[in-house]
């Protein structure tokens, strides 16, 4: 009796040190359909794998050569939230801090939209009342029809044939369209909505930045004031944990970190008529028509032919990529260097990429 009794003891404390372990290796099982978020300061993070998801194994060593002989330094990606594919190469790893160039606009928009929940910024006003006059050489009556929404959709009517229109002196605000009447991506348009959102809470933008979106999520890296640019920098898991987070519609794992349903909306749809494909900083696929960044042309079709109609994407300089198809439940990053022309967001590599994922995820 006594050793049936010492049998059955060592047989359950066997099944619990074995319950114990798979937590502590993080072997997932939980519902694959299931949104997973990985914790906050840790370097812990579920996966899954191509066989589990049903997915085309053999499609995957031609991506990760793809991504390698185009310059890739990260790529990620992900279902669910859980990591299916992380490859490093060209010099970067993990810790790897890189340039999010443009996509970090979005990061922006997303911040905007929490000064407005609290009550601290009306992007229908004009941008002087954050700003105040001066801001820009226009007249005063000129600065007024100027909103903040004209900021976040790139319609403000500055003259983007300056010089220099990354420059965010007020020399270098001239007028040349009344506003909402013109689309052009205009760089220093963009950057001096820092400064709005400065205004509108009485902080630095970096502090309220940290304490209100990057913090909550676990997002590392910073921003870096370089000449006219404030660029951000951070490892490519980051890039994926804000790409989670936009997948779920602003919420962390039950933390309304944009409890605006109506706000994301907005920022990650048609913004105006000028540019089909274009929110408040956000790319959107499977519109009618598309404009691209120095460029007045406008173009009939897909922004990314290949890749899913609903996909959002925060697109930045020399391809740095975060793409997220709700319909896929998918988060793509890829960070590094450009893969063939030095452009602003959207690139031939684009489509390119997407064939590739394509091929595996299908």
């Amino acid at each position: 009796m006594k050793s049936y009794t010492y049998s059955f003891l060592t047989l359950v404390l066997c099944i619990i040190c074995s319950c114990s372990t798979d937590k502590e290796n993080n072997i997932d099982d939980t519902d694959s359909n299931e949104m997973y978020f990985p914790p906050i300061n840790s370097d812990e993070w579920k996966t899954n794998t191509v066989e589990d998801l049903g997915w085309n194994e053999n499609a995957l060593q031609p991506l990760l050569s793809f991504v390698e002989a185009n310059k890739t330094k990260a790529f990620l990606i992900l279902e669910n939230g859980k990591i299916v594919v992380e490859w490093y190469g060209n010099n970067a790893d993990a810790t790897s801090n890189l340039a999010w160039n443009s996509a970090a606009k979005t990061l922006v928009s997303f911040t905007a939209g929490i000064a407005i929940e609290e009550g601290l910024l009306d992007i229908n006003l004009p941008s002087s009342n954050y700003l105040g006059t001066g801001w820009s050489s226009l007249t005063t009556a000129q600065e007024q029809n100027i909103t903040v929404k004209n900021h976040l959709t790139m319609t403000t009517g500055l003259d983007y044939t300056v010089t220099n229109n990354n420059c965010t002196d007020p020399e270098c605000f001239t007028f040349k369209n009344l506003p909402g009447t013109f689309w052009y991506y205009h760089n220093g348009a963009y950057t001096i909505t820092h400064n709005i959102i400065e205004g509108a809470t009485q902080q630095n933008f970096n502090t309220y930045f940290n304490d209100k979106l990057k913090n909550v999520i676990g997002m590392q890296g910073s921003w870096v004031p370089f000449g006219y640019f404030k660029l951000y920098y951070s490892n490519a898991r980051s890039m994926a944990r804000y790409g989670i987070l936009n997948l779920n519609k602003g919420n962390w794992d039950g933390i309304p970190v944009l409890e605006s349903e109506t706000y994301f909306n907005e920022m990650t749809s048609t913004s105006q008529n000028l540019n089909d494909a274009y929110g408040y900083f956000w790319w959107l696929n499977g519109k009618a028509s598309y404009k691209l960044p120095a460029s007045e042309l406008n173009y009939t079709g897909k922004l990314i032919p290949n890749a899913p109609n609903d996909l959002i994407a925060a697109l930045g300089k020399d391809d740095q990529k975060l793409y997220i198809s709700p319909s896929k439940n998918l988060v793509v990053v890829r960070l590094g260097d450009a893969a063939n022309d030095e452009l602003l967001g959207p690139s031939s590599f684009d489509n390119l990429l997407w064939e590739k994922i394509n091929n595996l995820i299908n």
